[in-house]
């Protein structure tokens, strides 16, 4: 076996399609839970759009939705001691019009 081939005791192999590295834009998580498993809905949700669809759901068992928590906050808290506070949303006055055009009649 070549050194490329050898693959270190408890690493994980992951591949990910080009469609899947895309992506999807959301700004809005919808978060619902049974005895079971945790249900998160990622949205796009944009002004002057009367419906918004889900562009991706992600079904967690109760105790992946801790860890993913958990590394949430970690990553989040990484992110805030190189790059400073991230305001909290309710903080930031946004304008309706998110910086677009106006709407006229």
């Amino acid at each position: 076996m070549t050194d490329e081939n050898k693959q270190a005791p408890n690493q994980l192999n992951i591949e990910i399609s080009e469609e899947v590295a895309e992506g999807h834009y959301s700004n809005l998580a919808i978060i619902t839970h049974s005895h079971a498993e945790f249900v998160i809905d990622f949205v796009n949700v944009m002004p002057g759009t009367p419906k918004s669809k889900v562009k991706s759901r992600i079904i967690l068992t109760p105790q992946h939705a801790k860890r993913f928590m958990k590394a949430i906050t970690e990553y989040v808290n990484r992110f805030e001691q190189l790059n400073g506070k991230i305001p909290d949303l309710e903080d930031v006055q946004l304008p309706l019009n998110f910086g677009g055009p106006t709407a006229q009649a």
